[in-house]
């Protein structure tokens, strides 16, 4: 069987980390995590399971850390994983829903396809309208001197009616952070970014741009065609344009169970205390299903 690769994203809370990865451990997954480099975890700590990414970067929120984090790792897994179906790019704070081979069973039947939540950017209806964050210079990772620079040019833009357009000509996509890509398509979207680098260049300065930079290069590349706009994670917004999902909590777990997809977010081992006992039993349940 061929195998699919786990790429998790960890900043804290080791434990619920290692619980994580103990999850899924099985033969025909690969388990990857990327510590946080300004987070507290030991890397010593961490589930003997799991390959860790070796190139850490200090991911900030919102910032293009977050994307150099994930491409650090999937270049890594591209070079010592020769063969695999999928990168599935988690949190720590995910909780799969299914067992582990219903979730191969299920990954097996979309084999082939991209798994990436994604719509169009724009203000035509059924767009999501975040133009703006790549529209201006946003670099709040930054020192202030730059984050100033960036204030004035915006007001100077504003001001003369420009914008910033995408380079290359490539249409504007955006979506969750949380994804599942092909061996075929990482290896090209890698490759894509190393003879242009203009691309980084550009994202650097764009507002929560991995919510965009995955999304954008893989519509605007063969592998479009192949997307299924679907990331089968469950996730609740306490409200629109909130900044962070709500923390799932037992009162949900109807509605997850109830869902159609393979992982839930956002997990905290205190807040979810007492859904994390019925997730693992219905993850169990399944197993027995299977």
């Amino acid at each position: 069987m061929t195998k699919q690769v786990f790429l998790i994203a960890a900043h804290k809370d080791p434990a619920q980390l290692n619980a994580l990865v103990e999850q899924l451990r099985d033969e025909d997954f690969l388990i990857y995590v990327h510590l946080d480099a300004k987070g507290a975890i030991d890397p010593r700590a961490v589930h003997p399971a799991a390959r860790l990414v070796k190139e850490r970067v200090a991911v900030h929120w919102g910032c293009f850390s977050q994307v150099r984090a994930t491409l650090n790792s999937l270049a890594q897994i591209v070079t010592e994983v020769p063969d695999f179906d999928k990168v599935l790019f988690l949190s720590a704070q995910d909780f799969p829903l299914l067992s582990n081979p219903a979730l191969k069973a299920a990954l097996a039947g979309l084999r082939g396809q991209e798994l990436l939540d994604t719509v169009p950017i724009g203000r035509e209806p059924g767009q999501w309208a975040a133009d703006y964050r790549y529209q201006y210079f946003y670099r709040d990772d930054a020192g202030k001197p730059l984050r100033l620079a960036c204030s004035l040019a915006n007001r100077a833009m504003r001001a003369c009616g420009f914008t910033r357009r995408l380079p290359g000509a490539m249409r504007p996509y955006g979506g969750s952070s949380w994804w599942a890509l092909s061996r075929d398509c990482v290896r090209e979207l890698l490759e894509r970014v190393r003879r242009e680098p203009a691309i980084a260049r550009f994202f650097r300065s764009v507002a929560c741009a991995d919510e965009m930079f995955f999304q954008t290069l893989v519509m605007n590349s063969r592998f479009g065609e192949r997307v299924l706009p679907q990331n089968f994670r469950y996730i609740q917004w306490p409200e629109q344009g909130a900044r962070n999902p709500k923390i799932l909590d037992e009162h949900d777990f109807e509605r997850i169970a109830a869902s159609k997809a393979h992982f839930c977010r956002k997990i905290d081992s205190r807040a979810s205390a007492a859904l994390l006992p019925r997730l693992m039993a219905l993850r169990e349940h399944r197993s027995a299903a299977a």
